[in-house]
């Protein structure tokens, strides 16, 4: 799942390797159609028919995890360069008219383990849309002065994440976090790569990672399956496989694991309200898919308003706000205890949290009634999520860029099965005496004034 209390803004092969996995069929829910084309596009169609309207969105797996320092930011950049012009649409001005001309609602997000970009308009507009989406995906232009206009706003976006102390925080804590690979989990960039960007580096992008091998489809809405399929590869049938598989080519270096606990005082004039964090590197789901289910289900239990975190803390007036949360990841995601602490007592405040942590280990830290509370909450969070048709796609394709097809079907069911047990190894394995990292942001003024240095500390 995803971190709740910071959003940042909010990856082939040819021939025989794609004959094999053509047959691979995911689960999927019901109302889901998969198909994999000749050239490795994967295709899902979601037939929903509560609105008449239709989206596509596809899908890439690119984002901040393939991107080594000189490139830090530009996965955003690209998104941004999207929706400029193309090959059918050569200026930015044609392509906004043309969407005025589809109805369309449009967006791109960039992560840290995908990209991607949707169109949602009238289901009548399908095949145009589609039209749009392949001009735009696959015959990109990259103008000088196209990026001079865009480069200050993809920078703009970094500098008013770095007036928020939350951010500041969170920045500081992933450098302590992920250390020389920083740069593989901030989507938000380096200023100076940003602002130094060329169209040269653009096609960098485009020839390591767009390619239909590398990318999945995603057409819901009032449509048939039938029929969105051969819509689909009528017009991205033509688009060209790599060749080769980018995870292959271009692998993820691995994070090295955190060595010792750390902690740190960020002071801010700013600061008017002191926020405190915990983090640890948590499972990834290349390596320990099972912890990711347990993560997401502990973390459950501790946002319940009956247990001892939220007791300890909220009720007692010693934080207004505490929570834990895990972030779905293929490589690594982090596990973050982000409290706001009560700033007449934010000793008493952090003491608490670090008890209630040592206390985790303990059988019963939770009840078999807070474990089933917090599996309903999951599955009705999940029924929720999937009330409005156009966040389908989304939905579905971070798991296909950071765990898989099968894992998004099986969610909800594998919630349900998490015992005790699963949640002991998820905690005995990331958490329970395992390296941390702690950070604190604050003004001057209350820090001098708490003595925060000299108790503040990850141990």
């Amino acid at each position: 799942m995803t971190s709740k209390f910071i959003k940042i803004l909010t990856l082939s092969a040819a021939g025989i390797w794609c004959s094999v996995c053509a047959f691979a069929q995911p689960r999927l829910p019901e109302g889901y159609f998969w198909k994999k084309l000749p050239n490795g596009l994967e295709v899902v169609v979601i037939e929903n028919s509560k609105v008449p309207l239709a989206t596509i969105e596809i899908a890439v797996k690119n984002g901040a995890y393939t991107e080594g320092p000189e490139f830090s930011g530009l996965s955003h950049l690209f998104e941004h360069m999207f929706f400029k012009a193309n090959r059918d649409y050569p200026t930015q001005e044609k392509f906004l008219k043309r969407t005025q001309e589809l109805g369309a609602i449009w967006n791109g997000t960039t992560d840290v383990e995908r990209v991607n970009y949707f169109f949602t308009f009238d289901r009548d507009s399908l095949k145009a849309g589609l039209n749009f989406m392949n001009s735009a995906i696959r015959f990109p232009i990259y103008r000088e002065e196209d990026m001079q206009k865009e480069r200050p706003v993809v920078d703009g976006e970094f500098q008013r994440a770095e007036s928020d102390p939350g951010f500041q925080l969170y920045y500081e804590m992933q450098k302590r976090l992920w250390g020389d690979l920083i740069t593989r989990k901030m989507p938000i960039g380096i200023h100076e790569v940003i602002n130094t960007a060329t169209p040269e580096k653009m096609m960098v992008i485009k020839n390591k990672y767009y390619y239909p091998n590398n990318s999945l489809l995603t057409i819901c809405g009032d449509v048939k399956h039938e029929d969105a399929f051969k819509m689909a590869e009528n017009i991205f049938g033509s688009w060209q496989s790599s060749g080769f598989d980018p995870q292959v080519k271009y692998p993820i270096p691995a994070f090295e694991p955190l060595k010792k606990d750390t902690s740190f005082i960020k002071e801010m004039t700013i600061a008017r309200t002191p926020y405190m964090q915990i983090s640890w590197q948590g499972p990834g789901y290349n390596t320990d898919s099972a912890s990711t289910i347990a993560a997401d289900v502990f973390s459950t239990i501790l946002g319940l308003n009956s247990s001892k975190l939220q007791q300890a803390l909220v009720d007692k007036g010693l934080a207004s706000y505490a929570s834990v949360s895990y972030r779905t990841s293929r490589f690594v995601g982090p596990v973050d205890v982000f409290v706001v602490p009560n700033p007449a007592k934010i000793k008493e405040c952090f003491d608490e949290t670090m008890h209630q942590i040592s206390m985790w280990k303990d059988a019963d830290y939770y009840t078999d009634e807070q474990l089933a509370d917090a599996k309903a909450i999951l599955l009705r969070d999940d029924i929720r999520s999937k009330e409005k048709p156009s966040s389908l796609p989304s939905q579905m394709s971070y798991q296909w860029c950071s765990t898989s097809l099968d894992y998004y079907t099986d969610l909800d069911d594998n919630y349900q099965k998490i015992s005790r047990g699963d949640i002991q190894r998820y905690l005995d394995k990331y958490i329970i005496g395992k390296p941390k990292v702690a950070g604190m942001v604050i003004s001057p003024e209350m820090s001098k004034k708490y003595n925060v240095a000299s108790f503040f500390t990850a141990k």
